[in-house]
């Protein structure tokens, strides 16, 4: 082995994540890490981890630095995952009244956060909202794609089909 190539093998023992687990990418849901590789568009001597997105066929690579820092996460427990399936039945607390710009802003952050927790809430206040009003086109985009992160997740962490998981949550919003 040559010693840049030793030198790399070292660097990724050392790593949090490590090729084959899963993890999950906030606002892009559950991958996998397929690979580390070297990629000096990060930087001189940058190594990332490549993600294959479980929801969708794409790749996402991501600075090793960067993920390390909180930019990926492991899967909620099963018992964080009953929590959530718990919160979604519950009513969403009040909120004041915001222009629905400024709100949009919140709920994409809240998709974006390292918390399956903001996503349910996000999830949980647009159904509550749709009991009142029909919900516009990007209210019901952002209700599907917390869903979405949301189904994915748990159907891993339960160890149950997405199929059925999905329905789950989709007949408490009935």
């Amino acid at each position: 082995m040559t010693e840049n190539k030793s030198s790399e093998v070292k660097k990724s023992a050392l790593l949090k994540w490590q090729v084959g687990e899963r993890v999950v990418y906030p606002s892009h849901g559950v991958g996998e890490i397929v690979a580390i590789e070297s990629n000096e568009l990060f930087g001189p001597g940058a190594q990332v981890y490549v993600l294959e997105l479980i929801q969708s066929p794409r790749r996402v690579t991501i600075a090793t630095e960067k993920a390390e820092k909180g930019a990926l996460r492991p899967i909620v427990s099963a018992e964080e995952a009953n929590r959530i399936i718990a919160s979604l039945k519950e009513p969403p607390p009040a909120s004041k009244a915001v222009p629905w710009t400024k709100r949009q802003r919140i709920l994409n952050d809240k998709l974006a956060s390292c918390c399956l927790q903001d996503v349910a809430d996000v999830v949980r206040e647009l159904y509550h909202l749709k009991n009142v009003k029909d919900l516009s086109f990007s209210q019901r985009r952002l209700f599907d794609t917390g869903i979405g992160l949301i189904v994915q997740e748990l159907s891993i962490s339960l160890k149950r089909p997405v199929e059925e998981i999905e329905e789950e949550i989709r007949a408490m919003f009935v």
